[in-house]
């Protein structure tokens, strides 16, 4: 057992929470039960799981289901000083980046975030992605979407949906989006700006509603205060908004994207039954 916060283990779990450490030994670091649940659900395998006592005593069957993997057996203090996490559940995995999946050549529906600055918004943000069957989620400048934060905010929900991260700076992310977000428009992609509501504006965006949610769409978010970025914007073929009352300025970005999100889904639900009832 592994009882010295100096052991060289917690130096290296440190190190694998950030993005360098993580590119470095092509590993992921999840922490909590939840994730490494996560990860036997999409019949992928553990390379390395470190845990406390206590915690395998109550999760042995859990546990026997990573007989493969490499266990590092450690104290509650050495855990809690090798984690983001403030107090730990008792375990933490390392998962091969190789085995996130991968995007898919052809999209139909595709979630682009613009410089997401906090954790627990995209986390959201991703998780409602997953849940409205988005194909691939495409980000630029922000949060570092396989930081810790993300990944307990989310429930883990980048170990089934495809993602791609462009920059990471803005000077970087900004010009490589434009370019996909043209490509996708001149292949007959829809790609709709979600923009907050402005009376004064000569050409408002329509309602949510209004929109053909049954069409190949790419939906464009904007970071939280700035909104979209000007040369995103420009990118756009459609604008939504979502309609609210005026009491508010604006709608936190994550829960503005969840009636949207699920306006997709629930489109192309409606067009399937009616084309099949």
């Amino acid at each position: 057992m592994i009882s010295s916060r100096r052991n060289p283990l917690v130096k290296r779990l440190r190190t694998l929470a950030t993005r360098a450490g993580r590119e470095g030994e092509g590993l992921l670091l999840l922490e909590g039960t939840h994730l490494l649940q996560e990860v036997l659900r999409q019949g992928d395998a553990p390379e390395e799981i470190i845990a406390t006592e206590a915690w395998l005593q109550g999760h042995s069957a859990l546990a026997e289901r990573c007989s493969q993997a490499r266990w590092r057996i450690v104290t509650d203090e050495v855990l809690r000083a090798a984690l983001t996490t403030v107090t730990p559940d008792g375990v933490a995995c390392l998962s091969s980046l190789d085995a996130l999946p991968t995007v898919p050549s052809e999209l139909d529906f595709v979630l682009v975030l613009d410089r997401i600055q906090d954790p627990g918004n995209l986390g959201t943000l991703l998780r409602t992605a997953l849940a409205a069957d988005v194909n691939a989620v495409w980000m630029g400048a922000g949060v570092d979407p396989l930081g810790t934060k993300v990944l307990r905010a989310s429930a883990g929900a980048l170990l089934q949906l495809p993602h791609q991260r462009f920059g990471p700076s803005e000077a970087m992310a900004i010009p490589l989006l434009q370019q996909e977000l043209k490509q996708l428009r001149a292949s007959g992609v829809q790609v709709v700006a979600t923009l907050v509501p402005d009376p004064t504006q000569v050409d408002p965006p329509m309602p949510y509603w209004d929109l053909d949610w049954t069409l190949p769409t790419a939906l464009v978010l904007g970071t939280e205060g700035a909104g979209l970025h000007p040369d995103l914007q420009a990118c756009c073929s459609h604008a939504v908004t979502l309609p609210h009352s005026s009491r508010v300025e604006s709608l936190n970005v994550a829960s503005a994207a969840v009636p949207l999100l699920l306006e997709r889904r629930r489109a192309t639900m409606t067009a399937t039954s009616q084309q099949f009832g």
